[in-house]
C-alpha cells in the first residue's frame, strides 16, 4: 500500500510558506539559513512571553519581598498597616477594611515556629505563591489563634508529635499574608492583638509538642524553646514604597534573583524549563547577549499587553463572568485556586468535591497573578459565613472603560450578603494599585473607618457614586473620588459572604456612567 500525495504533503515542507513571520524557505525540506535564524528568534520570542506568562507569581513574591526590605521590613520581621493599608502603597489590589500584617520567614536556618493572632485571616504561601496553609478563621486553628510550624524543603530533623500545625515549604522563605478585622471600626485593640501575640522564632526540636515517650525512643535530643524574641513590627501605614514586579526586561532579572534563591525544584519541571530556555538557571549567572537581551525586551511588552488583555478584557469563554450579561467577574470560580478544579460544592448532604480537570485553566492564572495577590482555597470556597469574596468590573453597563473625568452610580441592593461587612474599592488601571486622590483610601462601605460609612437609601439599598468631584446631595460615605486623568477599576469585597451571594439571589447593579 502506498501513501497518497495528499499526505506526503501534509507531512512535507514546501519550498516556501508564508507566515507572520514573514516567508520561509526550504530546499527538500531543509530550513534556509534565513529561515532558521527566524524560527530560532520567533521560538526565543515565545519562551520569553511564556516565562512572564506562566511565572508571574513568582515575580510578584519576589517583588514583594523586595518592597518590604525598602520598607525597612527585613525577612522575619512583620510590616504592619496599624491605620490600614492605604493608596501611597504600590499593592496589587489591597483592601482599604482590614489591618494587614505580613512576613517573609526565613527558613534557611530550619523550621520557624510562627504563632499567629486570633481572629485573622490568613495564609501561608511559598515563594512561588503555592499555597502551604491558611491560618486564622479559615485554618486549621479556626480563628482562636495557634502555632504554625514552618518546614523547608529537604528538612529530615526531628518534627514535633502533635501542638502545632505543620506547613511545608518547597521554598526556603515563606510568605505569610494576613488580615484581621477592626472592632467597631476601630483598628487600634485589634493592633494590639496583633502585637501581642504575632510571633516568629526558629523551633527546636525536642521541646514543645514532643512526648516524653519520643524522648526516651533516643531518637530526638531534649530540649527546651527559649523566651521567643521580641517580634519585630515595621509600621507601614501611609508609607511610600513598591511591591508590583517590572514589566520591562527588569522582570527576568528579578526572576533570575528568585531562581537563585530557591531550590532547583522549587516549581513545576515545565515552568522551569522554560526559564532556562530564557537562560534563567540555577548556579548559573543569566547574562543574554545583545540578541537575546532584545528579544526578552519586546517578549516583555507582548507579556505585558496579553497579560492586561486577559485581565481587563477577557473572553467570556474563560466562564469567569458572574452574572449572565455582567461586567461583574470573578476569575477563582472556574478552575479553583489550583485553577484547575472549581470549588466543591456546598448541599444539605454535605461537601460535593468536583473530579480533577486535568488541565490548568491558563489564562485565568494570569489573570489573577496579574492583578492580586497570594492565593488560598479560602479565596474561592463556597461557604457561607467563612472568609471573604470578590467581585470585579472592569467596565461599565454600556461596556467601556471607566473614565476618571466621568461620573458613574451603582446600586447594592437591599440585604448585602455580608455578615461582618462590605466595601467597595477603586483601583489605578496602570498599577493595579489603590487609586491615588486626595481621598487616601478610595472605598466605600459599611464600616465608619478608615472613611464614613455609607448610608442606605428609603427603600434600603445603598446608592455609591464615583466622580472626580462630590456630586450635590451626597453624603461623604456614598462617594468615592476618581482622578480625571486615570482609568480605574472596581472591586466589590463581602466579608462572611451569605448564601444569597452564592446562589446569586441578590446582584449588584451594573456600574452606569451618568454624565
Amino acid at each position: 500500500m502506498s501513501v497518497d500525495r495528499k499526505t506526503l504533503e501534509s507531512i512535507s515542507a514546501p519550498d516556501r510558506m508564508h507566515t507572520r513571520l514573514n516567508a520561509l524557505e526550504f530546499t527538500d525540506g531543509a530550513p534556509a539559513r534565513d529561515t532558521v535564524e527566524k524560527a530560532y528568534d520567533h521560538l526565543d520570542f515565545l519562551h520569553g512571553v511564556n516565562v512572564f506568562l506562566n511565572a508571574f507569581p513568582g515575580a510578584s513574591t519576589w517583588a514583594l519581598r523586595q518592597g518590604f526590605l525598602d520598607a525597612g521590613a527585613e525577612d522575619n520581621s512583620v510590616l504592619l498597616f496599624s491605620e490600614l493599608l492605604d493608596s501611597q502603597s504600590l499593592f496589587l489590589t489591597a483592601n482599604a477594611d482590614t489591618i494587614y500584617f505580613w512576613s517573609i520567614v526565613d527558613l534557611n536556618g530550619g523550621p520557624m515556629v510562627v504563632e499567629t493572632p486570633p481572629m485573622a485571616l490568613g495564609v501561608f504561601d511559598d515563594m512561588w505563591f503555592h499555597w502551604i496553609s491558611d491560618f486564622g478563621l479559615p485554618g486549621p486553628d479556626r480563628g482562636e489563634g495557634g502555632r504554625f510550624l514552618l518546614i523547608p524543603p529537604d528538612y529530615d530533623g526531628p518534627l514535633p508529635d502533635s501542638g502545632v500545625h505543620l506547613g511545608h515549604s518547597r521554598t526556603n522563605r515563606v510568605m505569610m499574608i494576613g488580615r484581621s478585622f477592626m472592632q467597631d471600626s476601630d483598628p487600634k485593640p485589634t493592633v494590639a492583638v496583633i502585637k501581642k501575640t504575632l510571633k516568629l522564632y526558629p523551633y527546636v526540636p525536642g521541646g514543645y509538642g514532643t512526648a516524653v515517650a519520643t524522648l526516651l525512643e533516643g531518637k530526638v535530643p531534649p530540649g527546651k524553646s527559649a523566651a521567643p524574641p521580641e517580634t519585630r513590627f515595621v509600621e507601614a501605614s501611609g508609607k511610600e514604597f513598591n511591591t508590583i514586579p517590572p514589566s520591562d526586561f527588569g522582570f527576568y532579572e528579578l526572576l533570575n534573583a528568585l531562581v537563585q534563591d530557591t531550590p532547583a525544584t522549587a516549581t513545576d519541571a515545565e515552568t522551569l524549563g522554560q526559564l532556562a530556555a530564557i537562560g534563567i538557571v540555577k548556579g548559573e549567572k543569566f547574562d543574554p547577549d545583545e540578541r537575546m537581551r532584545k528579544i526578552l525586551e519586546e517578549a516583555a511588552a507582548v507579556g505585558h499587553a496579553t497579560s492586561r488583555s486577559l485581565m481587563f478584557d477577557a473572553r467570556e469563554a474563560e466562564g469567569h463572568v458572574y452574572y449572565p450579561g455582567s461586567a461583574w467577574t470573578n476569575m477563582l470560580f472556574p478552575g479553583g485556586y489550583t485553577f484547575e478544579t472549581p470549588p466543591p460544592l456546598v448541599t444539605e448532604e454535605g461537601i460535593k468535591p468536583f473530579p480533577p480537570g486535568g488541565a490548568k485553566k491558563l489564562h485565568l492564572r494570569t489573570m489573577f497573578f496579574y492583578g492580586y495577590t497570594a492565593i488560598t482555597p479560602a479565596m474561592c470556597m463556597l461557604l457561607t459565613g467563612i472568609g471573604s469574596q470578590y467581585l470585579v468590573a472592569f467596565k461599565d453597563s454600556e461596556n467601556a472603560y471607566y473614565d476618571g473625568a466621568k461620573t458613574y452610580t451603582m446600586s447594592l441592593p437591599l440585604d448585602i450578603p455580608a455578615a461582618r461587612f462590605w466595601s467597595l474599592t477603586l483601583y489605578d488601571n496602570q498599577t493595579r494599585s489603590m487609586l491615588q486622590t486626595p481621598q487616601r483610601f478610595p472605598r466605600a462601605g459599611s464600616q465608619s473607618y478608615p472613611s464614613p460609612a455609607a448610608d442606605a437609601d428609603a427603600d434600603g439599598s445603598t446608592t455609591i457614586h464615583f466622580a472626580p468631584e462630590k456630586p450635590d446631595g451626597v453624603g461623604q460615605g456614598n462617594w468615592i473620588q476618581t482622578d480625571p486623568d486615570k482609568g480605574f477599576f472596581i472591586i466589590l469585597r463581602l466579608y462572611s459572604p451569605l448564601q444569597s451571594f452564592f446562589d446569586k439571589t441578590w446582584r449588584p447593579s451594573e456600574i452606569e456612567r451618568v454624565q
